[in-house]
């Protein structure tokens, strides 16, 4: 038995739908723990595409049970039209549950969402519009709507009642927006709680038993290290906690109950939206590794910022969830460059720095330093094993190990499960070994 996290080691984009969907195979319950619909996960099988938003990537395993956890925003209206594009392709949704303590993502919220950050002008976030910061906003201001609460008609109605109006006041005074019709609104919810309703549990009972019953369990995050509400590039974030710590709040499980955290990257950088990027490429080199990599954003089709690996990320990501492996993605899509550079520190104010800086005005001079390596100029879609690599391929990737200080477990190389390397078992391979100042072994207990 073992439950694991998977995370996004970067800015999100990582790839980590394709690696959640190969990892669950093994095993029998994969709950999405943060996050809404400003997430997706695209997922490759048999040629078919499927794009997900909130119903966790194992549902495509007909025996896993997919979990929603509270630590999720839910739009209903998104998440049943989730259910029936899967129900078009024949894919069950009868082992889905949705945590009765998850908040619902309102029509308010979207219009403040995208009001807001109209406003904002230059200072723009570069959020998606979906209402996902506002929904977390009501939640921590305690005027959110759970889902137990739309099951509940009467309380629905009292709470919306007020809630709406209160809201008008905002939308017409602040925003200069038509208000919500309360009747309307409720009406609408009402008729998304009759759908959605034979699917909501008491989740965190729910992962509880499992691990009773020693069932294995993967826990996937939305977006990357990076956008953390409190350890990202803070102010330009998101709403919630991607780290692997967000996992445990995000579903009602303990830390003690955690056996592992992968962390998934690409194998260069990627970052949607605003905020400082230090390894990004304006170039021709940037566009090629846009258009190779079919870098555009699942959720709101925007193209995606590309740049070269970043290792001091990379160490903090690993620092901030106690990685025990890595997950490397999109390795082909450097198939054709001659060379290729990794950045291993950053100069600030003429001084070098192997370690990531909280401040953001700092992180926008941060100059990267870079290590350059030699390409491998021939296709790698086709690898199936470590020797099948290039030379070249190899070094790069027992450089960015070097660099981590973290097995690599995984490689992929293309979008298609097939398209993978498994370097090391992810789930059950060897945990880190910890050391002393002096570099000699060191138990948990004395470390």
């Amino acid at each position: 038995m073992a439950n694991v996290i998977v995370i996004g080691a970067q800015w999100g984009d990582e790839g980590k739908g394709k690696i959640t969907d190969l990892l669950s195979r093994s095993a029998d319950v994969v709950v999405r723990y943060q996050g809404g619909v400003n997430a997706g996960h695209t997922i490759v099988v048999k040629g078919q595409t499927f794009k997900l938003h909130l119903i966790p990537s194992g549902i495509l395993y007909p025996k896993t049970d997919c979990i929603i956890g509270s630590g999720t925003v839910i739009d209903p209206q998104v998440l049943i039209t989730e259910l029936e594009q899967l129900k078009k392709v024949n894919i069950s949704t009868d082992n889905l549950f949705i945590s009765e303590t998850a908040h619902v993502t309102m029509p308010y919220h979207r219009m403040i969402d995208k009001a807001s950050e109209e406003r904002r002008g230059s200072h723009k976030i570069g959020t998606t519009g979906r209402g996902i910061g506002p929904t977390y906003a009501d939640k921590s201001e305690r005027t959110g709507i759970r889902m137990l609460d739309l099951m509940d008609s009467q309380q629905l109605q009292e709470q919306l009642e007020w809630t709406i109006n209160y809201k008008n006041i905002i939308l017409e005074k602040l925003y200069n927006l038509p208000p919500l019709d309360p009747k309307q609104v409720i009406d609408e919810y009402l008729g998304y709680a009759e759908r959605l309703r034979p699917f909501v549990v008491d989740a965190s009972l729910k992962i509880y038993n499992a691990i009773q019953r020693r069932r294995n369990i993967l826990f996937e995050g939305a977006q990357g290290t990076l956008l953390d509400l409190d350890h990202g590039t803070y102010p330009y974030v998101t709403s919630s906690n991607p780290v692997a710590g967000g996992a445990c709040v995000g579903t009602g499980l303990g830390p003690t109950m955690i056996d592992r955290v992968i962390g998934v990257s690409k194998a260069y950088t990627t970052r949607v939206g605003e905020g400082p990027f230090p390894t990004e490429l304006d170039g021709e080199i940037g566009e090629l590794l846009c258009d190779r990599g079919a870098e555009f954003g699942t959720t709101t089709g925007r193209k995606r910022r590309c740049g070269w690996f970043d290792a001091v990320i990379g160490r903090y990501a690993v620092r901030i969830n106690g990685l025990d492996c890595l997950a490397i993605t999109k390795l082909d899509v450097l198939d054709e460059l001659e060379e290729i550079e990794v950045c291993v520190a950053y100069e600030i104010d003429g001084v070098n720095c192997e370690n990531f800086p909280s401040s953001a005005k700092k992180f926008s001079s941060c100059r990267p330093i870079y290590k350059t390596l030699p390409g491998w100029k021939q296709p790698t879609g086709n690898c199936r094993s470590w020797s099948d690599l290039p030379r070249q391929a190899q070094d790069y990737l027992k450089y960015l190990e070097e660099l981590m200080e973290v097995p690599i477990a995984i490689v992929s190389l293309g979008p298609s499960r097939d398209q993978t390397i498994i370097l090391e078992d992810p789930i059950h391979g060897p945990k880190r070994t910890l050391l002393h100042a002096d570099g000699s072994p060191a138990s948990l207990l004395t470390a």
